[in-house]
């Protein structure tokens, strides 16, 4: 290998290990901006979906390494080096096509609807897809992660890309001052604002955060304890002086139970106000509306199952790199999470499907006012998964123009306003109670409308580019062979 590839391969694994640094918990969203600055400079000259794997590898290997710490003492480092190189195949597979919109006016624009087109099939496939780590998800603490009201992660995404690549082909002519405008996404970011106003009123939101052992996969068994710590916490909140809060919530696998719990309506009965409560009903992850006097009401099933771990694809294979292979898959919902308790209309979004755009892009369009996401991250120690899928929540929030609860088994939960700010949170395995007022909204964002219909528009257009450049680079072939073919007739001294 040459020196010069060398180099490339180097730049491109910095540009991805630059890119892991820019998010969450670090604040340091702006980096993502330089990280592909570096790679659009690399990708010219050499070879496009090598570089690009290389550069995904360098960023989903730390980007990831919390299931190394789930997975790890029983599995060892498979799961973990499988799943961050699947994923770095898709960012090799979408600039494997870079050479066919390299040549197209707006490059970077093109280049940028590949990266954007490669996280949508990510989120897609296999087996319902991965969605972990899209560049919007690091962007919530600058101004880029505004543009989630207009256009939701996909947007987002783009603007971070294209600014990179845009201003590593200014670098590359730098006289050319026309692609400076490479930097107008950074203006348009600028200038959007989120609301933030009460709509309709205010609710006293209380999360019970009952905590759990850092053990890993010994969680499996221990349910019993979950479930009492939780019982605990909520008697706490129960003996405090003062006013109710109007909706109390539970994380995600704080209990198993369904329909029928004595031992929770009385807990119930005792509050005096509804709870969310996240259990299992009917072979489904559920969020169950329990409420003083009648007991378990209405509830919201998951419809984005983690595969390997509630659904299991593969069974055979699927015993190398999970303990769950031997349970009985969960059955998935079909219908938007929205709930009416506590006078409030709220979305819901369980853990891992707040990755995913359309769930609470759903809920909100169904009129949601509030939203909230339950979750069990105590599998994953103390690493990064949990402030990553935090900032998942903050965007969320941002894209829907609502307030955001995030109730984590053992943090880190979270009360974040309209605009993605968080103003309250909890610490890590530790158990505590969080009460936050949070304003209720019911207008509609531009993203919550069109977020939809913009993110295939983004994936028609980085198909019609590549498209355009294939016929574009057939017809340069055909000009160059059909000169050739000239040029050899006369040279032969026969008619052309």
């Amino acid at each position: 290998m040459r020196g010069a590839d060398l180099g490339r391969y180097g730049a491109a694994a910095l540009a991805g290990g630059v890119l892991a640094v820019s998010f969450p918990p670090r604040t340091l969203w702006w980096l993502a901006v330089p990280a592909f600055l570096v790679l659009g400079l690399t990708l010219r000259g050499g070879r496009p979906g090598r570089l690009g794997f290389v550069f995904g590898l360098a960023f989903f290997l730390p980007h990831l390494w919390w299931i190394q710490h789930f997975l790890g003492n029983d599995f060892g480092p498979w799961p973990w080096l499988v799943l961050s190189a699947l994923m770095a195949l898709f960012i090799s597979a979408a600039f494997a096509l870079y050479p066919l919109v390299a040549r197209l006016p707006g490059a970077p624009v093109w280049a940028a609807l590949l990266f954007v087109l490669q996280e949508t099939a990510r989120a897609l496939i296999p087996f319902n897809g991965f969605p972990w780590g899209r560049v919007a998800f690091g962007q919530v603490d600058g101004p880029f992660g505004r543009l989630a009201s207009l256009g939701g992660a996909p947007l987002v995404t783009f603007a971070v890309v294209v600014t990179g690549f845009g201003l590593a082909a200014w670098l590359s002519r730098p006289r050319e001052w026309r692609r400076a405008a490479a930097l107008l996404p950074v203006a348009a970011a600028l200038v959007v604002t989120v609301p933030v106003d009460a709509q309709n009123g205010t609710r006293t939101v209380a999360v019970v955060q009952g905590n759990a052992p850092d053990i890993g996969l010994g969680l499996l068994a221990a349910g019993a304890e979950l479930r009492a710590n939780h019982l605990r916490k909520t008697a706490e909140l129960a003996a405090r002086p003062g006013p109710r809060p109007d909706l109390v919530v539970w994380p995600e696998s704080a209990t198993r139970t369904g329909d029928r719990d004595p031992v929770l309506d009385r807990m119930v009965d005792g509050l005096g106000v509804p709870v969310l409560v996240s259990a299992l009903r009917d072979d489904e992850n559920s969020v169950i509306a329990w409420r003083p006097g009648t007991g378990a009401g209405e509830s919201y099933a998951k419809q984005e199952l983690v595969p390997f771990a509630e659904h299991i694809p593969l069974r055979p294979l699927a015993r190398l790199v999970t303990p769950f292979a031997d349970q009985q898959d969960l059955k998935a919902g079909s219908e938007p999470g929205v709930l009416g308790v506590a006078g409030t209309r709220v979305g819901i979004g369980i853990c891992y499907e707040v990755a995913y755009d359309y769930v609470l892009r759903e809920s909100a369009a169904e009129g949601a006012q509030l939203l909230v996401v339950p979750t069990n991250n105590a599998w994953y120690g103390r690493g990064e998964m949990t402030y990553q899928q935090l900032a998942m929540a903050r965007l969320r929030a941002i894209e829907h123009g609502r307030a955001v609860v995030v109730a984590a088994i053992s943090g880190v939960s979270a009360v974040v306003l309209p605009d993605g700010r968080v103003v309250q949170s909890t610490g890590m395995f530790t158990d505590d109670l969080m009460v936050g007022t949070v304003p209720l909204r019911s207008s509609l964002t531009i993203a919550t409308r069109f977020g939809g219909a913009l993110h295939v528009a983004f994936t028609g257009a980085a198909f019609v580019a590549c498209a355009v450049g294939l016929w574009t680079r057939r017809r340069r072939r055909g000009v160059t062979g059909d000169h050739t073919m000239r040029s050899s007739s006369v040279e032969a001294g026969t008619p052309s």
